[in-house]
């Protein structure tokens, strides 16, 4: 039975249409209502499958089974902040070579194009914007090797 609610696909059905061509996308942020609206911009935007996880804590679960090319990682977020997430992910077998990009209203806009990093990773401005992210995105995709 393939049936899609109005927020989400299923993950096996997610998997399908990444054999698309789609890029995978996980966004990783305790704000339901800005997670849903980067994920539209950004699969009209683009090749992208996004999905939104709003709760940290099962974001490396939810990674395990998404298996996405990229992480958007904000960093302030109840129980377990972004750089603590991102050293889970990093510390990961399977995942620690996912690209990851934080998304942070810690820095301006000025400040993230200057090329600043946290714990080595790049990172996005809040409010986000959307020409700004999907070049932080094509720039930190890994290249994929097609068989």
């Amino acid at each position: 039975m393939n049936v899609k609610n109005r927020h989400s696909a299923s993950h096996d059905e997610q998997r399908g249409s990444a054999d698309t061509g789609k890029r995978r996308i996980l966004i990783v942020d305790d704000d339901a209502n800005s997670t849903h609206l980067v994920k539209i911009l950004l699969e009209r935007s683009g090749p992208y499958l996004v999905l939104e996880e709003n709760d940290a804590a099962n974001a490396d679960q939810t990674a395990h089974n998404f298996k996405p090319d990229v992480i958007l990682l904000d960093i302030v977020m109840p129980k377990i902040d972004g750089g603590e997430l991102a050293t889970q992910i990093e510390a990961d077998r399977e995942l620690h070579d996912t690209p990851i990009i934080f998304l942070t209203a810690l820095v301006t806009h000025s400040e993230a194009k200057s090329g600043l990093v946290i714990q080595g990773h790049p990172l996005v401005a809040k409010p986000i914007s959307i020409p700004q992210l999907i070049d932080a995105i094509e720039k930190h995709l890994p290249a994929r090797a097609e068989c």
